[in-house]
């Protein structure tokens, strides 16, 4: 029986997504929920199971291409019986596939584009020719409409070698492990564009910046009272809760304590109105291959170190996996963002719009303190706040982070309630 592979529904806040990668090609035999090809929007990256057990029969789109929720993107055929015929049509399948997203991409270009500015825009299929053979655009004659490059264009000029650009391209193409180094001095660009979600991070940073009126403040903490507390726990709560005791779980709990004592900073802003939120959905900073993104643990405020500490586990996995779903990363009232285990030992973080706030972690570092009235080497950590000031104000913010300090500097304050 022949199956349709369609983009799945999209979530209601994203229009479209790009189809970064086909994992089957045709003629290969697919098992059932098998990742067939992953779609990126610019939030997470989606994956499109086979729906049963068969043979991937022919590509509709190319890698690259932009589609939308019930767009048709292959053809399926349970069982195996078409694998043979299947993998003989796949080159034309292919080629017909990048041919319609070429075709695409040429009747979106203005009509009075000029030829060099045509050069640049380039279809998925033409751009990973030139990038492989580091070819440039404009030493290849184009044929395409609007003065576009087409796949033809460029495989005509690997082939042709009258010229010494040409040489060097045809020798790239038929071995490209023997390409020479670069002159010595030579200054090399590549360009690439941005992903999905990059593109969708940029812009929230720079709304953040522009929207926003933020500030930054800082504090610092000593660590030793939570790394005696794990210490001597660590072993029990592992074996008792299968998930290892972490920093993270502390932080969000202290956090938690100072966002009751401070309302404000767990409120958002609405045109002229606040909203003060009464529950506590905190967004923990993952970063990934693809860039940051911000799963959110719901109602952190009753949930165990624990809970947290697993939740947390969980959403690294997926973020990594690119298997975070769009409902684990909408919301949050307050982030929390960890430099430190990338050695940062200070930093602004930027706040993760419409929040008003984010807590900034950092390494922890080894210094001489006072305490007591002696010198004595201890486990300290810059933490920071950047804030709205619109409807912040710098006290709060500092009494906040003194907050923060004071529960993780004393945690039996955050067990016993107090």
């Amino acid at each position: 029986m022949t199956t349709e592979i369609k983009v799945p529904q999209l979530p209601e806040s994203v229009s479209d997504a790009t189809l970064v990668a086909w994992h089957k090609q045709p003629g290969e035999a697919v098992r059932r929920d098998e990742n067939l090809a992953d779609l990126e929007t610019d939030k997470v990256v989606l994956e499109v199971p086979a729906p049963a057990n068969g043979v991937l029969r022919e590509l509709k789109v190319a890698s690259g291409a932009v589609v939308t929720s019930g767009q048709l993107l292959a053809v399926f055929e349970e069982g195996g019986k078409a694998a043979a015929q299947a993998a003989q049509a796949a080159p034309a399948a292919q080629a017909k596939a990048e041919a319609e997203a070429e075709a695409k991409t040429d009747a979106k270009s203005e009509a009075g584009t000029d030829g060099e500015a045509g050069k640049d825009r380039l279809s998925p299929s033409v751009r990973r020719l030139v990038e492989e053979n580091r070819l440039d655009t404009h030493a290849i004659p184009a044929s395409g409409r609007a003065g576009r490059l087409t796949k033809a264009d460029v495989v005509d000029f690997l082939g042709r070698q009258p010229s010494a650009a040409g040489a060097q391209s045809a020798a790239a193409q038929t071995a490209p492990a023997a390409r020479p180094a670069p002159p010595a001095g030579a200054r090399a660009e590549h360009r690439v564009p941005m992903t999905r979600l990059r593109q969708r991070i940029a812009q929230r940073m720079v709304e953040a910046q522009s929207t926003q009126a933020l500030l930054t403040s800082f504090n610092e903490v000593d660590l030793t009272a939570v790394n005696e507390l794990r210490a001597r726990y660590k072993e029990r709560f592992e074996k008792e809760h299968g998930v290892k005791l972490g920093f993270m779980s502390f932080f969000v709990k202290a956090c938690i304590e100072a966002l009751k004592k401070f309302p404000v900073v767990n409120a958002s802003v609405d045109g002229t109105d606040i909203v003060y939120h009464e529950f506590y959905d905190i967004g923990v900073a993952v970063s990934t291959d693809r860039g940051l993104v911000v799963p959110i643990v719901r109602d952190a405020d009753v949930k165990g170190f624990a809970a947290i500490e697993k939740e947390i586990g969980e959403y690294a996995k997926k973020a990594r996996a690119g298997s975070l779903a769009i409902e684990d990363l909408t919301g949050g009232t307050f982030t929390i963002t960890n430099g430190g285990v990338f050695g940062s030992l200070m930093s602004t973080p930027i706040v993760n719009a419409p929040q008003s706030a984010i807590l900034g972690m950092h390494k922890i570092q080894q210094r001489p303190m006072v305490v007591g009235g002696q010198v004595a080497i201890r486990p300290m950590m810059y933490i920071a706040i950047t804030y709205d000031h619109r409807i912040i104000d710098g006290r709060e913010a500092v009494q906040f982070l003194v907050a923060v300090k004071d529960s993780l500097e004393d945690p039996g304050r955050m067990l016993l309630g107090i």
